[in-house]
């Protein structure tokens, strides 16, 4: 199976053979489809800052929202690994997004965390173009920062630049609209329960959750330099703290530098991966009693300069023989790359994204109980536009370089070891091979002499900045953006920032802030994956070794230092008051001739004698609590059910005794429901739902219903609702063993 992503390697030959096919034929544009509740009760006193005796003369206005965005669960490639074939089946939990907005009474800002692979710039630009519908320029590019998680299991298809539209089937409206408008509700949401509120900082470590997967690249920065990091991963976890002014919470947002990618290749469900556990977890705790997605608390858990730092902690082993695989390269003697995986810390990879999101709840959980440093002052915004193919870097008073058009390098055709590629390449390549070098330059041309120069010691696969059919195939006006709340500031990193390159962004950030007295002592946060999409960004010394980030990193061995110098402008016009007189930059473009390679679903049939719904196989008569409930339904494919935000395919309800009726305890959000759709032949398809029946379930009577639509003829379709019930079953308390 091929295993390779856009944030992970290159995918299979058959991809290849696309992108040649693509450009070979000439295809045009128009051959494709274009397309509240009270918290006092809630909250433990142990939790709540101790009183200020004089609270804040100007509190801040505080609001938190959180939004299903959801897109189809069936058909749609996942997002992450860039394999075609690794197309949706169902729903392991929900996606969202949450959105906290504060206020200091003259200036606002908005930060989002939402539950996909990245935010692209195309969906940036949509949601923008949404905001100012609703609220006119209150919320708009210099205010509003939006961040990915980067599960790799959401959904793809919401992009505008070619390389990634031919790894996720092209733009696909029915994909990208539930991210759209999820993000707006939350932060529309957030917007309307705004209140007085205040926000405390906390921090500490978290440690044996994260793996640096590019050892080798590490090592070649500075010893000295390294020298000053007890790790080379990002071990610490930064907590925000939202209270109402009697410190009752309203919501937490941390980050901690993780790859949302313990659900590994294989998996073909739609899943929030370790974050979104973290944040299940602590929405379930505070908001007692109710369903996955309800409540009023908001807990998002953002990514930080998670570039190398990989979730799978057993490390790298060839999975065919066990043994380790080759230090510099990944790659086994036997099967190559696609053979050197790393896995765990769990036995399958619910488990590990089980313990991953604990672990990060679990921390998270105490510094929001101990949190006292509170936040005062005012909120600023920076933002700018630029052209990162073209940007001189002053290295000093007297020697400068320049970013390049972008380029991906042979390395990243490798993958990584979270997902290795099926061809022939192997990460660390600093020569070219000649085989794959021939193809390309017969079919797509070679790279010119200056950008082969300017990406030195890359050897080039993909010249992207050179092709531009049927639309460029990456970004050159990119993003930079810097938010500040007081003496906290965040800094929108357009991309995978890798630890070292993270902490010099945060180092050079927190000099420039701490030149003004106001930020005395800055905490300089990194939220990553941010606005834009560009791939990665390594430091220049781990740039030599093109291992997958490296070669990843697509506008040339100074991008770091471009980045740098950018986000320290951004820093300087905030503590001079001068942000106003920052230039704009040359704004990205909104193209409308984007494409889709993604086909109408057929008309659903149905096994002869059967009915939409219908049980083909049944649950047992009873289960005790650790075992799995499982039943199978005739199904619809999911894409025919429209937009099911806030709904679902599936509930487990407990039949209440007292009065004979049904309550719903579990749906397709929750953690212990697993909704596989499986596609079959001729139209036809199943679903089975399984319940994993928790050690709290308690006694009684249950039943599993699923819930879907079918579609009925290709002209002028109709959809038609339908549902199914399993018969009842029994749940005690005897536990399952072994």
């Amino acid at each position: 199976m091929a295993r390779k992503a856009v944030c992970c390697g290159l995918s299979s030959l058959e991809l290849l053979l696309m992108v040649m096919f693509l450009l070979m034929t000439g295809i045009t544009v128009g051959l494709f489809t274009v397309l509240a509740i009270n918290l006092n009760s809630q909250t433990k006193e142990s939790e709540k800052p101790i009183p200020s005796l004089n609270p804040p003369e100007n509190p801040f206005l505080i609001g938190v929202g959180r939004a299903d965005c959801t897109g189809p669960v069936g058909d749609i490639p996942l997002m992450g690994y860039a394999n075609l074939d690794q197309t949706a089946g169902g729903i392991h939990t929900r996606l969202f997004s949450r959105a906290f907005i504060v206020d200091d009474g003259s200036r606002r800002v908005v930060f989002v965390s939402a539950e996909i692979g990245m935010v692209s710039q195309r969906l940036r630009l949509e949601v923008l173009k949404e905001l100012e519908l609703r609220f006119g320029d209150l919320y708009r590019q210099e205010n509003v920062v939006l961040s990915g998680t980067h599960t790799h299991s959401g959904l793809a298809g919401y992009f505008q630049y070619t390389l990634f539209m031919i790894t996720s089937k092209g733009y696909i409206k029915s994909s990208i609209k539930p991210i759209v408008d999820g993000i707006v509700k939350s932060i529309e949401l957030a917007h309307n329960n705004m209140r007085p509120g205040r926000i405390f900082l906390n921090k500490g470590d978290i440690v044996g959750s994260n793996l640096n997967r590019s050892p080798q690249s590490y090592l070649n920065n500075p010893e000295e330099e390294r020298r000053r990091y007890k790790s080379d991963t990002d071990q610490q976890i930064v907590t925000l703290k939202f209270t109402d002014l009697d410190g009752d919470g309203i919501g937490i947002f941390s980050w901690f530098a993780v790859h949302p990618v313990s659900m590994n290749y294989t998996n073909r469900m739609v899943s929030s991966d370790n974050l979104g556990h973290a944040s299940y977890l602590f929405e379930q705790e505070k908001n007692i009693g109710s369903l996955p997605g309800e409540g009023p608390f908001v807990a998002a858990f953002a990514t930080s300069n998670s570039g190398d730092a990989s979730p799978n902690t057993h490390g790298p082993y060839c999975i065919n023989t066990g043994d380790k695989c080759d230090y510099l390269n990944s790659s086994c003697p036997i099967g190559g790359t696609k053979m050197c995986v790393a896995f765990g810390p769990g036995k399958d990879m619910f488990e590990s994204t089980k313990i991953i999101g604990e672990n990060i709840y679990r921390k998270a959980k105490e510094l929001y109980a101990s949190a006292e440093q509170e936040l005062h002052g005012r909120v600023h915004a920076a933002h700018q536009w630029i052209n990162m193919t073209d940007v001189t870097v002053h290295l000093n008073s007297t020697h400068s370089v320049k970013t390049c058009k972008p380029a991906l390098g042979h390395s990243f055709a490798a993958g990584t070891i979270d997902g290795g590629g099926d061809l022939n390449f192997t990460q660390g390549a600093i020569e070219g091979d000649p085989f794959w070098d021939g193809i390309r330059d017969a079919l797509l041309g070679s790279p010119s002499k200056e950008i082969q120069d300017c990406h030195n010691p890359k050897p080039i696969l993909f010249s992207t900045g050179e092709m531009n059919k049927p639309l460029p195939w990456h970004p050159a006006i990119v993003d930079v953006q810097i938010i500040t709340i007081g003496s906290v500031a965040i800094v929108a990193i357009p991309g995978e920032a890798t630890t070292m390159s993270g902490r010099r962004i945060r180092e050079a950030v927190k000099q420039e802030l701490e030149r003004h007295e106001s930020f005395t002592k800055a905490e300089v946060i990194l939220t990553g994956l941010s606005n834009i999409y560009t791939h990665y960004i390594t430091t220049y010394e781990e740039y030599q070794v093109q291992r997958y980030e490296g070669a990843s990193t697509i506008y040339g061995p100074h991008t770091l230092s471009a980045y740098i110098q950018h986000f320290r402008g951004l820093a300087r016009a905030i503590v001079e008051g001068k942000v106003g007189e920052l230039p704009k930059g040359p704004e990205p473009p909104f193209f409308s001739n984007v494409f889709s390679l993604l086909s109408n679903p057929p008309v659903d049939k149905k096994p002869e004698n059967t009915s939409f719904g219908q049980v083909l196989q049944q649950v047992n008569s009873v289960y005790k609590v650790g075992e799995v409930a499982s039943v199978t339904f005739v199904a619809g494919n999911p894409r025919n059910s429209g937009d099911m935000r806030d709904k679902t395919f599936v509930t487990v309800e407990k039949l209440l005794k007292r009065t004979g009726t049904w309550e719903v305890i579990h749906t397709d959000g929750s953690w212990v429901t697993r909704f596989h759709w499986i596609k079959g032949s001729g139209g036809q398809s199943n679903a089975t739902v399984e319940w994993h029946i928790p050690v709290s379930a308690e006694p009684g009577t249950y039943r599993i219903r699923h819930f879907g639509h079918f579609k009925q003829r290709i002209i002028n379709p109709v959809f038609t609702a339908y549902e199914g019930t399993s018969d009842e079953f029994r749940v005690t308390k005897t536990l399952y063993s072994l």
